[in-house]
């Protein structure tokens, strides 16, 4: 077993900020002198030679060690992609190998799933989950990281992800607002406080809408996130600005 940290990044859903999220913990990380690595095991959606999610946080964390395992052309879940494009399954057992690797000489890895936890890789219907589990079983410890919509009908999503990971024995380390809009409503403030309840584990940040056009992102990582993921972000704080009451 190693020393690194090693987090498994998951969505309620998909385009709720799961990349954008990884690249702003990996920016804190790396500015804090961490050697960092970022494995996504499967990204769809996107040709050969196209720029994918793991260049996406290239772009905004800066320099890491980055990891794809295999791109499937159609944006669909991994299973079905791999089925239609006649392409190897990802199996929990090549992941979690692969994250042994990178935990072997760096201080935290990021492993960023496709769409929500419980999203198929393969034709025995084996998940993100399955793959942390697996890397558990390896004896490398993980946490999962969870990355939420900011309004209404989040909050059952996050609820249902708490209890899924509960029954397969995976920390959820807490919940990250993927896209705080400039201008919240009613839901937005009011779910800061029931995010925490529904998940059984604290809000670690909220990250602005349109996060990845900031002229300074590594600077905005650290004011949205909180000391847990290495930024100096406040959810009590927070909770006040955008206090409804």
């Amino acid at each position: 077993m190693s020393g690194a940290r090693v987090l498994f990044v998951t969505g309620t859903n998909t385009d709720v900020g799961k990349t954008v999220a990884t690249a702003a913990v990996a920016s804190a990380a790396l500015r804090a002198g961490q050697r960092v690595a970022v494995l996504k095991p499967g990204q769809t959606g996107v040709a050969p030679g196209e720029p994918g999610d793991a260049a996406e946080v290239r772009r905004l964390a800066g320099e890491a060690t980055y990891v794809e395992l295999a791109r499937y052309p159609e944006p669909l879940a991994p299973d079905t992609a791999a089925r239609r494009s006649g392409l190897p399954f990802l199996s929990p057992a090549s992941i979690a190998s692969a994250v042994l690797d990178l935990a072997a000489t760096h201080d935290l890895v990021l492993v960023e799933g496709a769409g929500g936890l419980l999203v198929r890789y393969d034709d025995e219907g084996r998940t993100l989950a399955d793959h942390a589990r697996a890397t558990v079983t390896l004896g490398q410890p993980v946490e999962v990281l969870l990355v939420a919509s900011a309004g209404l009908g989040t909050l059952n999503i996050v609820s249902l992800t708490a209890e899924a990971l509960e029954a397969r024995g995976l920390p959820l380390t807490g919940v990250l607002v993927g896209s705080w809009p400039a201008e919240p409503g009613l839901a937005e403030c009011c779910n800061l406080a029931d995010l925490p309840r529904s998940a059984g584990a604290p809000l670690l940040g909220a990250l602005p809408e349109r996060a990845v056009s900031a002229p300074d992102f590594g600077a905005l990582a650290l004011a949205s996130l909180s000391p847990e993921l290495g930024g100096h972000w406040d959810a009590e704080q927070f909770a006040k600005l955008h206090s409804k009451v």
